[in-house]
């Protein structure tokens, strides 16, 4: 810092920094200043849409829209098929998926005809001893 003190260079830094400081706040006020801007904008043009689209209030556009979405996406609906029930395995699922597999059918026609999923097919072919174990 010895050199800062020469010759009014200390008061150089103080300023640059103080200008910058204050260019920065002017930014942040017009960066405010936009948002506010958008913000009204876009609450302009969110308030007329019902009439744009021919309805006489906000209700019942927010209905129509509703019942244009309805079963369409929402909260959490990433598939449009509804999840399936959890099968019960019974010693008598067991039996079947043995009598498959001794007949040769593969794990997903297995799956498919006994009505459970392919691990669990996999997971009873295990408990039976008709997996290979691992080397």
């Amino acid at each position: 810092m010895k050199s800062c003190y020469k010759a009014g260079t200390f008061y150089t830094y103080i300023t640059m920094v103080t200008d910058k400081l204050k260019t920065l706040a002017i930014t942040k006020a017009r960066v405010a200043e936009l948002e506010r801007s958008i913000a009204n904008e876009l609450n302009r043009e969110l308030a007329a849409l019902p009439a744009k689209f021919g309805f006489p209030n906000v209700q019942s556009f927010v209905k129509a829209v509703k019942a244009a979405t309805k079963g369409k996406g929402g909260r959490g609906a990433k598939n449009a098929t509804p999840r399936r029930k959890r099968a019960v395995i019974t010693s008598e699922t067991k039996s079947k998926v043995k009598a498959l597999v001794e007949a040769g059918k593969t794990g997903t026609e297995i799956a498919k005809s006994v009505g459970i999923s392919l691990p669990s097919v996999q997971n009873i072919k295990k408990a039976l001893g008709l997996v290979k174990a691992r080397k």
